[in-house]
């Protein structure tokens, strides 16, 4: 009598001389698909190739930088959209048998595309984890399970329907997938009263590169740290979170104060730089930087827009700000005290009377062509600096940078505490974008136009690495060609993620020496020639 181990291999020679060479792609994952599945299922129906009049809607439902979906950018071969975790499990063993390259959408929010497309490699397939959007939000527990492909803002809502004191400190866009969103770190406008998104995190579930399902216990500390800011698509699939959720007050209040260069805005931006890190830490207000025409003019000036949100009353802010940032000269007409879901709704730029159910759609409000960078800054700008910034800005047609504080409980988390390294000392984070809608026609020129800015940037922000946030891709920075090269990726390894760079290879090599789950700026595994990195202070071969 054959062991179960000789059936199994048996099983699986069948399976290969059964997947026929002449079939395509879509057919011969279906057929895997169905041999390792237990229950049959209607794969078909949650497959989608090109010649589906559903492939491009599909596509496009959640990718939101449209440059990768311009004709002459790569297409999967197909998209499967699973509807159970096993679903994952088994398309990850399937793509390795038939050789097909996996690229995984939680939220499609990837600023250069790399949950949808493939520059480096052919043929490739989708695996959209959009109908795996479970939410169970336990609050006795002060916590919530939430599955990969939902957003952001329906996770708001769902704690919002158990409690109105109750929040999760994580992204400004609603519409961003949790999955990819959590594991780059997740920052929002709580970040400096209780840190980031993945700071706030108590278990995950994911699919590892042997098609097993582990959680925290299983996959041991190593790999649970990884993934809580390392960045996605790394080190498996993540299949679900368990959030830690934290209290807010009955009454929160935003504000949005402008200011054009006509009324001080440089002066007031430039002490908003020694102002917005160390103020209280109920408090976040960030810089929205644009060109605009002011009034009935026709020239163009700079607006300066101060977006904020308190967790706390109209009173107690108007004490902190006539305490600490008097020079922006806000009033109590100014401020609109809110609950916090409606907060949420706020910052994100709804309209004031929109209901919180719009979170449930799940749908974006920003889509374009676009090329964005980012920077960390550690010393204020001077107001020479950012006269020659406003002279450049306007120069573009349509730039947009979006200045966010730090500060707070930031400063408190060690650099190595998660991957994400970017803690004390930081005072701001910039995103830099150039917005455009006439396709691929002149995207030359304004990537050339932010790649200038950037260089310009460069004597004012971070150094030794000059740092940058791992969700906010730019593979300017550097990128895997055909294969993923330790070598390669520290050029842009170290920017993400500094002296947690080595501690990412590492984990990487031993949970995916395979490199099962790789893109241009995935961790690389070490080679398997038994080489290895010395500690952090070194950083050498051996």
């Amino acid at each position: 009598m054959l062991s179960p181990s000789s059936r199994l291999a048996i099983s699986v020679l069948l399976l290969s001389v059964s997947l026929a060479a002449s079939a395509s792609y879509d057919e011969n994952f279906v057929q895997c698909l169905s041999f390792y599945t237990d229950k049959a299922a209607p794969f078909y129906a949650l497959i989608y190739t090109p010649k589906n009049v559903s492939f491009s809607s599909i596509l496009e439902s959640s990718a939101q930088n449209l440059r990768y979906l311009v004709p002459s950018a790569p297409k999967p071969e197909f998209i499967f959209t699973p509807l159970t975790d096993s679903h994952v499990q088994v398309a990850v063993t399937c793509s390795k048998k038939l050789g097909i390259h996996l690229r995984v959408r939680s939220g499609g929010h990837d600023y250069e595309g790399l949950s949808y497309v493939s520059e480096v490699e052919s043929p490739f397939m989708i695996l959209d984890l959009s109908k795996l959007r479970g939410i169970d939000v336990d609050i006795k527990d002060n916590s919530a399970w939430i599955q990969a492909g939902a957003t952001i803002g329906e996770v708001y809502y769902r704690i919002y329907e158990k409690s109105s004191v109750h929040g999760f400190p994580a992204g400004l866009c609603t519409s961003l997938g949790v999955g990819g969103h959590i594991t780059g770190g997740a920052y929002g406008s709580m970040m400096r009263k209780y840190g980031l998104g993945a700071d706030n995190v108590l278990d995950a579930k994911l699919v590892d590169a042997n098609g097993q399902i582990l959680d925290r216990e299983a996959m041991g500390e190593d790999l649970f740290w990884a993934i809580r800011g390392g960045g996605g698509a790394s080190f498996g699939i993540l299949l679900w979170w368990k959030i830690k959720l934290v209290p807010v007050p009955e009454t929160v209040t935003v504000f949005t104060v402008t200011r054009s260069l006509e009324q001080d805005a440089t002066k007031i931006l430039h002490r908003w730089q020694e102002v917005a890190p160390s103020i209280d830490e109920d408090l976040f207000i960030r810089v929205i930087i644009q060109p605009a025409t002011v009034g009935k003019k026709t020239e163009r000036t700079i607006t300066t827009s101060y977006n904020a949100q308190f967790l706390g009353g109209a009173d107690r802010l108007l004490q902190v700000m006539k305490e600490n940032f008097p020079e922006l000269g806000l009033t109590r007409k100014d401020l609109l005290e809110t609950s916090w879901i409606k907060s949420v709704l706020y910052i994100a730029g709804y309209p004031n009377d929109t209901p919180p159910e719009v979170l449930l759609q799940g749908k974006s409000t920003f889509k374009n062509y676009f090329k964005a960078k980012s920077d960390f800054v550690r010393e204020p700008i001077p107001e020479t600096g950012l006269e020659g910034l406003w002279q450049r800005l306007l120069e573009e047609d349509s730039p947009l940078m979006i200045w966010n504080p730090y500060g707070g409980m930031m400063s408190k988390f060690s650099e190595s505490d998660i991957p994400f390294p970017h803690r004390n000392g930081t005072l701001y984070k910039i995103q830099y974008l150039s917005l455009w809608q006439d396709g691929d026609k002149n995207a030359t020129k304004h990537i050339d136009w932010i790649r200038k800015l950037y260089n310009y940037m460069t004597p004012y922000v971070s150094k030794f690495p000059r740092e940058a946030y791992v969700n906010y891709r730019d593979l300017d920075l550097g990128m895997n060609k055909n294969s993923t090269s330790y070598i390669q990726a520290t050029s842009w390894g170290n920017m993400y993620f500094k002296d947690n760079f080595n501690r990412l290879v590492k984990i990487k090599t031993k949970v995916d020496p395979d490199n099962v789950f790789r893109h241009e700026q995935s961790i690389p595994p070490l080679p398997v020639s038994g080489m290895k990195l010395q500690d952090k202070k070194s950083k050498t071969w051996e």
